[in-house]
């Protein structure tokens, strides 16, 4: 079958590709499996993300189960979150946030206070302040004074969905931070001028 041939195939019906044995394929038609929303399709996904060789379709299946309820997308995220690849866990923590599920919240609070990625870290300060718990105001400020520059810009925009002095003076306090990026992000949230 030609490549043109297979890709018109897969956007036809791209479920029979999630068993391809080429994980390119695979994680394409994860891809486009990503608007369908029938039970069987989701529950295909939430199984190659567990259970997928290949992190680019574990990743991608984490992407395509955003945004989607039901406590079996709820446990494969969350189970995700603890995959050796950090492109997995970013892509899962950043789903956990579109789900706005506060079950969520102690897995989202470990991991942005202690994932050794960077970007993990980053994903699951988004995803406390898209789900905006009170609970998570306690890790936000903390983290918003003392960790890496990349999850302090990131905690100024996650505190700003909350109300309350101490998060005011965490957000006024990030405007003369020692980094231009989270300066930058807590002038735009008070509204400043920009550096």
């Amino acid at each position: 079958m030609s490549e043109r041939t297979t890709l018109a195939s897969l956007t036809t019906d791209p479920r029979p590709y999630l068993d391809d044995p080429d994980p390119a394929l695979r994680r394409l038609a994860v891809s486009a499996c990503a608007a369908r929303t029938d039970d069987a399709t989701r529950d295909r996904l939430v199984s190659l993300l567990g259970s997928d060789p290949a992190p680019e379709v574990r990743r991608e299946c984490a992407e395509a189960l955003r945004g989607l309820g039901g406590g079996e997308v709820l446990t494969a995220l969350l189970t995700a979150t603890e995959d050796d690849e950090a492109t997995v866990r970013e892509a899962a923590t950043a789903a956990l946030g579109e789900t706005a599920d506060s079950a969520s919240l102690p897995r989202l609070i470990e991991l942005a206070a202690g994932d050794d990625n960077v970007l993990v870290r980053e994903s699951a300060v988004t995803s406390l302040g898209a789900i905006g718990d009170e609970s998570a105001v306690p890790t936000l400020l903390a983290l918003a004074g003392g960790a890496p520059p990349e999850v302090r810009r990131r905690c100024v925009s996650a505190l700003s969905v909350f109300d309350g002095d101490e998060v005011e003076a965490a957000i006024r306090a990030a405007t003369e931070d020692r980094n231009p990026i989270v300066r930058k992000a807590a002038l735009m949230v008070i509204g400043g001028p920009p550096e």
